[in-house]
């Protein structure tokens, strides 16, 4: 397969899928509905392009670590198919194609944007410094939030805040999972994270996150009034968290990825909520 694909893991959709959801919570909610379609078609070109510029610059931050880790040594600029400065003038290309998008909204937007793109390129370079990288991913896929509300309404509401803190905990859940299964290796190197910060406490941590997602997810049904059908699907999502649960049970590298990628099904069903809720 092309280098240049798996460098932007076009081929890999899951991390794409995880950033598309809470974009779509925010639209159709601050539309009350169905967004413009000029807009849903920006943001979800735009979610792809920023998710490809993120990994991007993340394995041009990790290239001599990824070296380590049986499984990135083959990603393409540590395994010498792209040569740095090449990786580093696509990530430039993708975040302008990216700027060109967010062009066609309005000045709000912008600006958020501009803070959007800043904390995406820091994101790669924190796990040196912090034991909370995750916390700062979640800060960075939140900001489509306040974007989506701000180009659909021209505003950010205060009820966009319950919005983004949902995106906020879930990242910090499932990255938190996909740290754990690389827990053992990121410890040889010195990489942070949280995984290694919550320690024999992760699952306790994890739990707890969970209880907190869902008692915010049945805070946006409120403060956006969306009814019994939204309520049903946080049934749902509470159905998977006990799933996620059960596959954290067996502490297994393997079982904790398997739960990240499960995290999908979770954001498509606050998602099918919410679009059942408003739009139909």
């Amino acid at each position: 397969m092309n280098p240049y694909i798996r460098l932007m893991r076009l081929d890999k959709p899951i991390g794409s899928l995880l950033l598309l959801w809470p974009t779509y919570w925010a639209l159709f909610l601050s539309a009350d509905g169905w967004p413009d379609l000029d807009l849903l078609i920006i943001f979800t070109l735009g979610v792809v392009i920023m998710r490809t510029a993120g990994c991007v610059i993340n394995d041009y931050a990790d290239r001599e670590i990824d070296k380590h880790i049986k499984r990135t040594q083959n990603r393409p600029i540590t395994s010498g198919e792209i040569s740095p400065r090449s990786a580093l003038i696509l990530f430039v290309i993708l975040i302008f194609i990216a700027f060109l998008l967010v062009l066609q909204t309005n000045l709000l937007t912008i600006q958020l944007s501009l803070l959007a793109a800043g904390l995406a390129t820091i994101y790669p370079f924190t796990k040196r410094w912090t034991n909370l990288p995750q916390l700062v991913l979640g800060a960075a896929f939140g900001m489509s939030i306040p974007m989506a509300f701000a180009a659909q309404t021209g505003s950010v509401p205060l009820e966009a805040g319950l919005v983004f803190l949902a995106s906020l905990v879930w990242t910090l859940i499932y990255d938190t999972l996909y740290a754990m299964a690389d827990r053992d290796e990121d410890l040889i190197i010195g990489v942070k994270s949280t995984a290694i910060l919550f320690k024999r406490y992760d699952h306790i941590v994890i739990s707890v996150l969970q209880l907190l997602l869902i008692l915010i997810f049945f805070g946006i049904g409120n403060s956006f009034n969306l009814g019994q059908i939204y309520n049903f699907s946080v049934i749902f999502i509470v159905c998977f968290m006990i799933y996620h649960q059960i596959l954290m049970k067996k502490r297994q590298n393997e079982q904790y990825f398997k739960a990240f990628i499960h995290n999908n099904y979770l954001g498509m069903t606050a998602f099918a909520g919410i679009f059942l809720s408003v739009a139909i």
